[in-house]
């Protein structure tokens, strides 16, 4: 099979599909690769790095999209990519459907084969490929959170630790999946006061057995929402409902409920975000500052330490791409129903249910 990995042109998304040791994994098994001249820079990986494992450089994303059967990449296709998707073309990557209805429309006219990281699902409920970015957005979420808590950067001035005879910062997670669950380390690492909240008590009954004692847990309502948000310094958002869009937790009255510059941290904006006044933003233009409280909303948490975040990715999905490439998309599909729950759209039709409800458009499962 011949595949193509583009050079992401999201804003400031300096991660790529897969990394030089992954390229080499397809060309062992007999395919052939094609890779966007300086794809892997932002990551770290030199074009010199993926013509040493037998990758092919290629001048242009035209040429990628054009040569290739099977695209591999990390975010969904932004607009003038549209174009370039071909009829039965394979995409594998992030989509985030369900809040995206140009991206939606575009994808069902290309005729193209999108099979989305996010959706791939065991029958436990785990999602490999989504887990891996997860932990570093959960992780960065707090980190960016303790960041414009900063009074410079229009938050409260509180430093999250605290220091001896200070208290330090409190942060509220809002949803106990693995996003959560590393927010909520990372901010008890830093010494700060943590709840986590979520509607699952077996879960909560894990997390208050994993987790360091400065983190309390607290079951998900909007009453005990509102309690928290009187004194609370940092919200994450962390909700996940897969394939769809997130639950609104915070409407926009509760915003004076919060200490002007509190910060809140939307980790669910690619699915339509967590947060009523949220609104996706980048990391060249990560906050804005709505009735006193700054919103941090950027799209691709990720995207800002692409050297740790593409590593991780690639652990996660060559496997899957492999299968994909090896055995073609319907077969390979056919054998794991993990990842047939990645097919979304496939050649003009919606195979996903959320995203099809999210449009009150028609859902055409495969059989």
């Amino acid at each position: 099979m011949r595949i193509g990995i583009p050079k992401e042109i999201k804003n400031n998304e300096n991660r790529v599909g897969m990394t030089p040791a992954g390229v080499a994994e397809f060309i062992k098994h007999g395919h052939e690769v094609s890779v966007q001249h300086t794809a892997g820079e932002g990551s770290g990986f030199s074009d010199e790095d993926y013509i040493a494992v037998g990758a092919r450089i290629q001048p242009s994303i035209d040429g990628v999209y054009r040569e290739a059967d099977m695209i591999v990449k990390v975010k969904e296709p932004i607009e003038p990519e549209y174009d370039l998707v071909k009829p039965g073309q394979l995409i594998f990557t992030y989509f985030h459907f369900a809040c995206d209805r140009p991206l939606t429309d575009a994808m069902i006219k290309s005729g193209g084969v999108c099979l989305a990281y996010e959706t791939v699902q065991m029958p436990n409920g785990y999602l490999p490929l989504l887990q891996p970015m997860s932990e570093v957005a959960g992780r960065m979420a707090t980190l960016n959170g303790a960041y414009y808590l900063q009074k410079t950067k229009g938050g409260k001035g509180k430093l999250i630790s605290g220091v001896p005879g200070v208290s330090p910062a409190k942060v509220l997670v809002l949803g106990g999946g693995v996003v959560g669950e590393a927010a909520a380390m990372m901010a008890a690492g830093l010494g700060a006061n943590v709840i986590i909240a979520d509607i699952s008590l077996p879960r909560l009954r894990q997390l208050a057995l994993e987790l360091p004692g400065n983190v309390h847990t607290l079951y998900s309502s909007e009453h005990n929402i509102r309690q928290q948000l009187k004194d609370v310094d940092i919200v994450v958002g962390a909700v996940l409902v897969p394939g769809a869009k997130a639950p609104q937790l915070i409407s926009k009255d509760m915003l004076p409920l919060m200490e002007p510059g509190t910060v809140l941290v939307d980790v669910a904006i690619d699915q339509g975000g967590c947060f009523e006044t949220s609104r996706p933003t980048t990391h060249t233009d990560p906050i804005f500052i709505e009735d006193g409280i700054v919103h941090y909303c950027v799209a691709n948490i990720p995207g800002a330490v692409p050297n740790t975040s593409t590593l991780a990715l690639t652990n996660a999905t060559l496997k899957y791409a492999l299968a994909l490439a090896d055995k073609g998309w319907k077969q390979a599909c056919k054998d794991d129903a993990a990842l047939a729950k990645g097919l979304n759209i496939v050649e003009g039709k919606i195979t996903f249910k959320a995203v099809a409800d999210a449009f009150g458009l028609p859902y055409e499962p495969i059989c």
